[in-house]
């Protein structure tokens, strides 16, 4: 394979999913999944600048209502992180 050839997807059976249950290889249907990364990826942003809506919507919520009563805001705050690649 030279370097300007894509990878390959790896190939998967999912029997459960189209058979009702387990089921012999040959009646499996093949789904294209692309390999998992060989190392977590890096953020792009500084913290600091990364989701700027629900770091705002968070603060204000905090600042009127208090930490306890915003807790929903705050973790959508961390899984929007999450998805930037920062460990919260």
């Amino acid at each position: 394979m030279s370097s300007t050839e894509a990878p390959t997807p790896v190939q998967a059976p999912v029997c459960s999913i189209v058979n009702d249950g387990p089921a012999p290889p040959a009646a499996c249907s093949i789904v294209n999944e692309a390999p998992a990364p060989a190392t977590d990826p890096k953020p792009k942003k500084k913290i600091c600048c990364a989701c700027p809506d629900t770091k705002r919507l968070r603060d204000e919520c905090i600042i009127e209502y208090g930490e306890s009563a915003c807790t929903n805001w705050i973790e959508a705050h961390k899984q929007c992180l999450r998805a930037e690649g920062f460990k919260v």
